[in-house]
């Protein structure tokens, strides 16, 4: 049987998680998972270079070193399974997003993490690129995992609502009535700010549990404000990222409010993404919520989370049989399935395309 990997590092540039899988119908076996974390001067140095502050010759460094972990991250977990390198038959890299900038005239989208290496070092068929041909054919390039979680998680009896809480939190709307359309869109921020926040404040680089958050309160006047920008009453197809989500955006709008304690911002960073998912969430009383992604590591995020949605059930994709902290990487492993198959990888009513695609470039072993 096949086996794929899967590469993923979101917009919180802390690391890149791996994973090693094979599918069968509707069904995904993981071997094996592994994950690297980033050395802190490199973190900094990415997201510095996500802010426009860094030269092509420092983009151009980065990729190469990105690239490598990737590489050195994908050879551990192969070690690690313990499988024949000749039944992998390819690995799906996302790369290292540093700047998404889905409308416009100069629309792109630029993941760095050069596959040529990961192809080079780990002797496997690597598959890059996802997001650029779909942005070609006039989509945002972005979100590509409904796709994956359309085959994945589609339900012929339950209407259900696939919540991924990454640095961006995004939605999968998947009804069981056959023939209604599949929608996807990302939120707005879930991680990105309280992590950027958390280390602005703290010298932490996340909020464990929320343990900080809860220490706060929310501040009304602070969150009204936030909940005014455009984006999230802007209609679907929709794609956001850090490029806007950031540190400075946080500390524009805390400057207008006088005496908020650190401790309340991060309480009302956490209420802002409740609010900003739930809000935009199809109206379905029948629905279920299955979560993913490293938010639902925050104690904190999930209580509000589910309190919010209430009487609505909020569970975890691993009652799905997938591991809320692998969705991703695996999306991306099918991706690169799909790729090498030849089969399209986007949901055009998701991202805006003018129709279907094969996503992704191929670089042999």
């Amino acid at each position: 049987m096949d086996t794929w990997i899967g590469l993923m590092s979101g917009t919180s540039m802390d690391g890149i998680d791996a994973v090693l899988v094979s599918f069968q119908g509707k069904s995904v076996r993981t071997h094996a998972t592994h994950s690297s974390v980033y050395p802190e001067d490199l973190r900094k140095r990415l997201v510095l270079a996500s802010q426009n502050q860094a030269t092509p010759d420092e983009v151009g460094e980065l990729d190469t070193l990105v690239g490598t972990l990737f590489a050195n991250t994908a050879e551990a977990l192969i070690c690690k399974s313990g499988v024949e390198r000749s039944s992998i038959r390819a690995i799906g890299s996302h790369g290292q997003t540093l700047r998404h900038q889905p409308s416009g005239p100069g629309r792109f989208s630029l993941q760095i993490g050069n596959p040529s290496i990961i192809a080079e070092k780990t002797c496997v068929t690597t598959v890059g690129d996802f997001r650029s041909r779909d942005m070609a054919a006039g989509g945002q390039g972005a979100p590509l995992v409904p796709a994956f979680h359309q085959h994945f998680f589609g339900s012929d009896t339950e209407d259900r609502c696939i919540l991924n809480l990454g640095g961006i939190a995004n939605i999968t709307w998947i009804p069981s009535e056959r023939g209604s359309p599949v929608t996807g869109f990302d939120t707005g921020p879930a991680n990105a700010l309280m992590d950027a926040w958390c280390q602005d404040q703290t010298g932490r680089p996340y909020d464990e549990n929320g343990q900080w958050a809860e220490e706060g309160i929310i501040d009304q006047a602070l969150l009204s404000d936030m909940l005014t920008d455009a984006y999230f009453e802007r209609p679907a197809p929709k794609s956001t990222g850090k490029e806007k989500f950031n540190l400075r955006w946080v500390k524009t709008l805390v400057r207008r409010h006088n005496n908020v304690r650190p401790e309340d911002v991060q309480r009302t960073l956490l209420q802002l993404s409740v609010i900003t998912a739930t809000r935009q969430m199809p109206q379905s009383p029948a629905m279920v919520v299955y979560a993913c992604g490293g938010g639902t590591r925050n104690r904190l995020l999930m209580k509000e989370l589910t309190q919010s949605l209430s009487p609505i059930r909020v569970l975890s994709t691993a009652e799905l049989g997938l591991d809320p902290q692998w969705v991703e990487p695996t999306a991306f492993a099918w991706l690169a399935q799909q790729a090498m198959e030849r089969k399209p990888g986007n949901l055009p009513e998701v991202t805006g395309a003018k129709g279907p695609r094969i996503l992704g470039a191929v670089y042999p072993a």
